[in-house]
């Protein structure tokens, strides 16, 4: 994508609202403004097939995604350059072949459940 705005956001939640017109639709979001936008909650408002959930603000360790494109970022991103998109995308795909064919497994969550104490 070339832009990351409402605007594109707003698009592929109609294309995944498309896509299967009989199935409903749940989408788990990080709390990015273009997901909060007003344009977008007021598509999504109208009654339709469709549910926003948000994870809490501040608990990006509950998203695994979040997890996996904190790897992504100290791997590939810090301190890189590229010279065209097209050599950006094919760093990419190449880190997520390698990545899933020789480091991919499940997140082990050691969280024991009890609350912090002071």
């Amino acid at each position: 994508m070339d832009a990351n705005d409402h605007e594109t956001f707003l698009r592929f939640l109609k294309y995944l609202y498309r896509a299967d017109p009989r199935q409903e639709l749940h989408v788990i979001l990080g709390n990015l403004s273009v997901h909060k936008h007003q344009e977008v909650l007021a598509w999504v408002a109208r009654p339709r097939r469709l549910t926003l959930h948000f994870t809490p603000t501040y608990a990006s360790w509950l998203n695994q995604v979040e997890i996996w494109f904190n790897i992504f970022a100290r791997d590939v991103l810090k301190g890189a350059v590229w010279r065209s998109k097209a050599e950006l995308i094919r760093q990419i795909m190449e880190y997520v072949r390698h990545y899933s064919g020789a480091r991919a497994k499940p997140f082990l969550w050691t969280n024991t459940g009890k609350p912090l104490t002071a």
